[in-house]
């Protein structure tokens, strides 16, 4: 077995430790654990000390965000796979093995999740990454077993291994050569849609993201951010339409202005919703994509074989409200 670490980080999450710790150290025997804490200030570090002795701690000065916690503390590990797991995910039993199975059989594997379910209401799928990520023509993210909030239940339906687009920063398995060579995530996104880049990039280095369902895990969801929380709005807004500027091949680059055009009709549906807050997150988001356009169109010229890979001509909001077709197996991928 190669040299596995197990990383969770960890913000003001003393109760989700004490939740779904214990099923990680029961779980995960052969893989070295370790917590990485973003600057907590209730009584994460303490509780760690005393309740889990064993756990390994890397005690961060401040809260990096998700991609700057988890750059600086791998930083500090050294093993042949990394797997960043969040601290609201509860492991079942033998979960790691068909992650790092798979990742030694195939080479161009570079990164992999396994099957995640809801921990609230297991027989389905959960939000973050349900059975593996994809991209529609405008880069809209959706997943197998999860369109929008639409969580279809889990009868077996996506159990074949599968190559995916993106896959979840919940519960993501890396190569930790392929980590550290691309940089990590990038810290300027602070979190969400940053293992989307982080993917594509991969991919665009000639690797493989894959779906692995024989693991599976149980994820609790909106641990840090909840979905109603307007910040979330804005990080996903704005992160989603820098992952395009940073990936797409330039005779794509158009779907940009799509994309910011809709945004203008996502401001008008929060509106309508008597949700203002929210629309005024979107429009900070594009003003916000805007300003760092210089930071990211560096970032693209850094870029290697930039490639268009999301899946063929698949529209999301086409195939969602037009043709009534609510579940991925529904449509004609």
């Amino acid at each position: 077995m190669p040299k596995v670490a197990v990383v969770i980080l960890n913000y003001n999450g003393k109760q989700h430790l004490a939740t779904f710790l214990p099923s990680v150290l029961q779980h995960s025997a052969e893989a070295e654990i370790i917590v990485a804490d973003n600057g907590s200030t209730d009584d994460s570090l303490s509780f760690l000390a005393s309740s889990f002795p064993n756990v390994t701690c890397i005690a961060l000065d401040k809260n990096y965000g998700f991609c700057g916690g988890y750059n600086r503390a791998l930083a500090q590990v050294e093993a042949e796979y990394f797997v960043l797991l969040n601290s609201d995910v509860e492991v079942s039993a033998g979960w790691l093995n068909p992650l790092i199975q798979g990742m030694e059989q195939n080479p161009e594997m570079g990164a992999c999740q396994p099957k995640i379910l809801s921990y609230q209401q297991k027989t389905h799928f959960e939000y973050a990454g349900a059975a593996g990520g994809y991209l529609d023509t405008l880069g809209y993210p959706f997943c197998r077993g999860r369109i929008f909030d639409v969580l279809e239940e889990d009868k077996g339906q996506y159990d074949a291994p599968a190559q995916i687009f993106w896959a979840t920063g919940a519960c993501l398995c890396i190569r930790a050569n392929l980590y550290k060579k691309l940089g990590g995530l990038d810290e300027s996104f602070f979190a969400h849609m940053e293992e989307i880049d982080l993917c594509w990039r991969l991919q665009n280095h000639g690797y493989q993201v894959w779906c692995l369902p024989q693991s599976v895990v149980y994820h609790l969801g909106g641990g840090t951010l909840a979905a109603n929380n307007p910040r979330k709005t804005y990080l996903n807004f704005r992160n989603s339409l820098s992952v395009l500027l940073k990936n797409l091949p330039g005779n794509k680059l158009y779907k940009i202005l799509v994309r910011l055009a809709l945004d203008e009709l996502a401001v008008l549906q929060q509106l309508i919703k008597g949700r203002p807050a929210h629309a005024w997150a979107i429009i900070k988001a594009d003003i916000a994509f805007v300003w760092n356009l210089k930071n990211l169109l560096q970032k693209r010229g850094q870029a290697k074989g930039m490639k268009e890979t999301s899946p063929g001509n698949s529209f999301l909001l086409w195939e969602f409200y037009w043709r009534r077709n609510k579940k991925f197996s529904d449509w004609k991928n």
